[in-house]
């Protein structure tokens, strides 16, 4: 069982985001068909804290779960061996059971912790957890597919 370690060069291989949208910002462990891991930063500078609250900048629950999502895609193309380069791309196309438990705030470190629990004919299936300080703020079920983009 190999671990993976990934900084924002190596990210940015295997995901097609870049800013504002790209909301993965290291991998700090990850075992390929496994779990992964992973780290945002959230700082005032987002573009979304303007407008989501100007008096209480709240990070969006749905900016949470779109972090959870890349990570989830990190660990699928690293579990297939692939890049977007290579003609495919993962796309989300299910969330279930989604909650939230408390805000993110400028300054927050957010932790992703996405767990491959199902890879059925190109359909794979996460359980996926996002934390601030070892506290829960976010979970949810994910789906994900692969797609050719030739």
């Amino acid at each position: 069982m190999t671990t993976t370690v990934l900084d924002i060069t190596q990210i940015l291989q295997l995901l097609p985001h870049r800013y504002p949208m790209l909301l993965v910002d290291r991998v700090i462990e990850q075992v390929n068909g496994k779990y992964i891991k992973a780290y945002k930063n959230v700082t005032i500078n987002e573009p979304f804290f303007t407008g989501h609250f100007p008096q209480k900048p709240i990070m969006p629950g749905v900016l949470i779960l779109e972090a959870l999502a890349q990570a989830s895609g990190i660990l699928a193309f690293g579990s297939v061996g692939k890049t977007p380069d290579q003609g495919s791309l993962y796309y989300l196309v299910g969330i279930d059971n989604a909650r939230f438990k408390q805000p993110v705030l400028p300054g927050d470190q957010l932790h992703l912790y996405v767990e491959m629990t199902r890879n059925m004919r190109g359909i794979y299936k996460f359980t996926a957890e996002a934390s601030v300080d070892g506290r829960t703020v976010a979970q949810a079920d994910l789906m994900c597919t692969e797609r050719s983009v030739s």
